[in-house]
This record gives C-alpha cells, sequence and structure tokens, in this order.
C-alpha cells in the first residue's frame, strides 16, 4: 500500500516501499523510488525554495536587519527571487536535496524492517487501532534513525534555499554550508540544530496521513484499478492525505527551520535558545498563524509528492 513509507519532512512523502521478500527487489524498488523522487523534487523545486524563504524570513539575519526587505506573500516572492537572483537561484538547494533523498531512501529501507520486528504484529483488519499505533510508532523511529545520518544535509538545504536578495552569497555550495556552520561555537552539533523538533514532528504527520490515506483508500472502489479513473482516484486520496498530514505536522516544521538558521552563531546571538522558547516566541511576537507561514506554498508543493506516490507503483511495474 501507499501507506508504507514516508518521509519526514512536514509535507515530503516518499514513494512506497513493497516488502523487502522474495517477491521484491530491492535495487529495482531503490532506484524506482530515487529517480522518482528526484524529478518530483526538481519539479516543485521553485515552489519549495518560495515555501522556505517564507517560512524562514523572520529569523533571516538580512531581512531583521532591514538590508533585504521583507516578503509579502508567495507571489511577491517568486518575482522577488527571479528580479535578484535570477531563475536558476529558484532551484537552489535542490542539488543537495536529490542527494539527501538517496541515503534517506536507502536508510529507511534498513530501518523499517529493523524497527518493525521489535513490535508485535496485528492485522489491520481485526485490531486497527493497535496496527495504526504500530505503523506510526515505527515509522517515526524508522524516520529518527535516518534523521540521524541525513540532517546536516537537510540543514544545508535550508540555509541554501533561504540565502535571500542580490550580491554575495552567505555560503558558496554544500560543502562551503556545512564546514562553516561546523567550524561554529558548537562545533558539528550546529548542524543538528533543530533535531529533536524535526524528530517529534514525524510522529503528527505519518500519524495523518496513514490514517486518512488508509481509509479514503478502503473506501475507494478503484483502487485496484491501473486505469485512468483508478490512477485519478489513488491521486485524490494521495493528495488529501498529503494536504492534512501537512498541516498537522507543520508547526514543527516552521520552528525547526526557524532553529536552522541560527546555528552558525554563537549561543549570545541566538534568537530562540531552544524549541519550546521559539514555538512561544513565535505565537507571542508574530500570532499563532505564523507557525503556518508557507503553507499555502507548501500544500501546492504536495500535488506533486502525491503524484510520484501513485505513480510510483507504475514504474516499478515497467523496470520489473
Amino acid at each position: 500500500p501507499a501507506t508504507e513509507r514516508l518521509g519526514s519532512d512536514s509535507g515530503t512523502l516518499f514513494p512506497p516501499t513493497s516488502k523487502m521478500g522474495k517477491d521484491s527487489n530491492f535495487l529495482v524498488d531503490f532506484a524506482a523510488g530515487g529517480i522518482s523522487g528526484a524529478i518530483a523534487k526538481t519539479c516543485t523545486a521553485p515552489i519549495e525554495r518560495v515555501k522556505l524563504i517564507i517560512q524562514t524570513q523572520d529569523a533571516n539575519p538580512r531581512i531583521m536587519s532591514g538590508e533585504v526587505p521583507r516578503y509579502t506573500g508567495i507571489g511577491n516572492c517568486f518575482t522577488r527571487v527571479y528580479a535578484e537572483q535570477g531563475l536558476r537561484a529558484f532551484w537552489a538547494g535542490n542539488g543537495v536535496n536529490i542527494i539527501r533523498y538517496f541515503p534517506t531512501q536507502a536508510f529507511n529501507f534498513a530501518f523499517k524492517d529493523t524497527v518493525k520486528a521489535i513490535f508485535p504484529k496485528y492485522s489491520a483488519k481485526d485490531d486497527f487501532a493497535k496496527f495504526f499505533a504500530i505503523n506510526v510508532l515505527s515509522g517515526g523511529l524508522a524516520g529518527a534513525g535516518s534523521l540521524c545520518i541525513v540532517y546536516p544535509l537537510d540543514y544545508a538545504r535550508t540555509r541554501l534555499a533561504s540565502d535571500v536578495g542580490a550580491g554575495k552569497k552567505q555560503f558558496n555550495g554544500l560543502v562551503d554550508c556545512l564546514t562553516k556552520t561546523a567550524k561554529g561555537p558548537r562545533g558539528v552539533l550546529s548542524l543538528y540544530n533543530g533535531f529533536g523538533v524535526s524528530v517529534v514532528g514525524i510522529i503528527p504527520f505519518r500519524g495523518a496521513y496513514f490514517g486518512v490515506n488508509d481509509t479514503l483508500n478502503g473506501l475507494n472502489p478503484f483502487q485496484k484499478e491501473s486505469t485512468v479513473r483508478g490512477i485519478a482516484s489513488k491521486f485524490l486520496c494521495a493528495q488529501t492525505a498529503a494536504i492534512c498530514a501537512a498541516y498537522v505536522s507543520y508547526p514543527f516544521d516552521t520552528v525547526r527551520r526557524r532553529l536552522q538558521m541560527q546555528s552558525e552563531k554563537p549561543k549570545s546571538e541566538w534568537k530562540y535558545s531552544g524549541t519550546m522558547n521559539c514555538f512561544s516566541k513565535i505565537v507571542a511576537e508574530e500570532g499563532s498563524t505564523a507557525l503556518f507561514k508557507g503553507a499555502g506554498a507548501n500544500a501546492l508543493r504536495t500535488v506533486g509528492s502525491a503524484l510520484v506516490l501513485v505513480l510510483y507503483g507504475e514504474i516499478q511495474k515497467i523496470l520489473k
């Protein structure tokens, strides 16, 4: 089912994986997932960049100081990025995002079965509540295991994508970003700023997606069809689930990105002292709706992700 595997990014869906047994080829699954994921990320990169800029602008030093004017919305952000940095700038950080995808997928493969083996098995038909809880918990733990390894790449993607305005860039690519940050006051730990809230955010994301998608697919009479009608119905189920999951987990993603924006600085210059302080400051200074800044662009981004999620099974059939 399409709910077998979910990414840890808010609103980001990774293609499902089939069970690694006689009926499954790990390399085919890995290649199909990697290729379709890379295509999806490249197609939705401009929307992703706009989302990250809007989401992090209140923690961006150049915007906070007034050097770069604030972005007033999605349209304004698209227009200014193009005017200030050119068309290619919409794909800033996309290379890192694609690089990050492959090890994330590989480690999710590795951790998923290991973690699931720890817990007792329940039937979705006989005991859905326990089945649902085990899947959410095992998915969260597997995602946390993957994050431990690939989180620095996620950090680099955020910083490269949120580098705004014309003129000299703060970072000249992936290596420069990781090196400069690791040389900061906290050393390598700076690359893991926001890690805790990222792990916490996996649970509501996976839970909301799994629950909504599984429920809708169970009610979908065209679920087993490979016709246009079948694919369209599965896409609608995946898209509905993707948007629900994205909105439920979005505040966690906002806090994570804000914390990442101050990673290379000494603690005396931090705007937020930690996760709870970040939550409370955002609500107090900007209002609770600020936790959802960029969520509109994020909802648009899930269209491409959901489409790939649905078509993944068809790509897998062709490769096999």
